[in-house]
């Protein structure tokens, strides 16, 4: 068999399938991005998801003394505006006494607003105190019927078989008057 060699000393028939294997290889490896763009893109959150991500909450209507239940991703949150009395109360607890030892200012941003998660971290029940009437416990913070977990006007766990505080979610203030959670 004979080949033609050029004067360059090469075979005419490597240029072209270096030339065809490189542009296959490309055409290839565009493709199998081009398929796989679907399935990565399928593992993004949806749009409802995404939309109990964060909620945003007007605080304008909340008085002083009270506080309110919101949902966010699926759990309760409570938020509490809270009097110079529950603020000072929570202040002057030596954290040597706390089961979990967290100042107030640690899960405060702004001390006239307490935003905790409303789970029991003992078993995960539902802790009272954020409706008016109900069992606000012995440090006037909620209560945990359910095992008789007491926690304070900060979240912090006082007496029962909690282990932790209640948990104090993302959150940041958008204007004086409104919150976003998440």
């Amino acid at each position: 068999m004979s080949q033609t060699v050029h004067s360059s000393g090469e075979q005419p028939d490597e240029n072209r399938r270096d030339f065809l294997t490189l542009a296959t290889t490309a055409v290839g490896a565009v493709g199998v991005g081009c398929a796989l763009l679907p399935f990565v893109d399928s593992m993004n959150p949806s749009k409802d998801v995404l939309a109990l991500a964060s909620v945003e909450v007007n605080l304008a209507n909340i008085p002083v003394g009270q506080a309110i239940k919101v949902m966010w991703r699926g759990k309760p949150v409570f938020i509490r505006h809270r009097t110079e009395r529950e603020i000072n109360e929570a202040n002057e607890v030596a954290l040597n006494e706390l089961v979990d030892p967290q100042s107030d200012d640690a899960r405060v941003e702004k001390k006239e607003w307490l935003i905790v998660v409303g789970v029991c971290t003992h078993l995960g029940c539902i802790p009272m105190g954020t409706a008016t009437g109900e069992t606000r416990g012995d440090y006037d913070g909620w209560y945990c019927p359910c095992h008789g977990s007491h926690y304070d006007t900060s979240g912090r766990i006082r007496r029962g078989p909690a282990p932790l505080n209640l948990v104090v979610p993302e959150y940041e203030f958008l204007t004086d008057t409104s919150v976003r959670i998440g």
